[in-house]
């Protein structure tokens, strides 16, 4: 079984997705981390996304695998560096490169071949498995949005401003909802959840019983 979560930046889709899997005991994938571990991979080493060379070299030299409960780049696995603010703003704008999104979908979809899972990210409902047997969309307001990314980016230890966070994400927003290929939307047999003032543990009760699991 197959469920997709698609939503934008900081809407709590990542938790959401992760609590859902662990209640039903399916595999959680996060297609956003990868495309933050290929910018991140770029800016390592020096790879311009505006380079159609640097482009095919990186694609040609990354391979993403999946070993429960890790998702791996090159055979290692991918953590906290990825989630900086730096990294975000390189993530979405790598995120328009058709080349990019051809090459990431092809992982992901292999990703999720024979496993039962939730994969959450932008366009799994609509272009990564858009024959999901549940799709859902989850958002909030972009000021919810960027209190959650703040907290959450404190407790990891790193430097924050709230500010500058909302700016990041009103800026993601745009950018990845007016891109020509594969924009944020919801899929049309979506459900949408707006969490701006809803308990975590709601959402997760409201997804189970749309699934009909309670």
């Amino acid at each position: 079984m197959k469920v997709a979560i698609d939503g934008p930046a900081g809407s709590g889709k990542s938790t959401v997705a992760k609590l859902l899997a662990k209640e039903l005991g399916f595999e959680y994938i996060d297609t956003g981390a990868m495309y933050r571990a290929l910018a991140w991979k770029m800016l390592k080493h020096g790879y311009s996304y505006e380079s159609k060379t640097d482009i095919e070299k990186v694609i040609q030299n990354t391979i993403f695998s999946f070993e429960s409960p890790n998702l791996l780049m090159d055979n290692a696995t991918i953590g906290d560096e990825i989630r900086t603010s730096e990294i975000s703003l390189l993530a979405s704008k790598i995120a328009t490169i058709s080349e990019i999104r051809a090459f990431l979908t092809r992982e992901q979809r292999k990703l999720a071949e024979n496993r039962d899972l939730v994969m959450e990210g932008r366009d799994i409902g609509t272009v990564v498995l858009p024959d999901a047997d549940y799709k859902f969309y989850i958002t909030a307001s972009p000021e919810e949005r960027a209190k959650r990314r703040y907290n959450q980016l404190k407790k990891m230890g790193i430097d924050a401003d709230f500010n500058a966070i909302l700016r990041e994400i009103s800026f993601r927003d745009k950018n990845d909802s007016s891109r020509e290929i594969a924009p944020l939307k919801p899929a049309d047999d979506a459900i949408v959840i707006d969490t701006t003032e809803m308990p975590l543990n709601e959402v997760i009760k409201l997804i189970l019983k749309r699934m009909k699991f309670q």
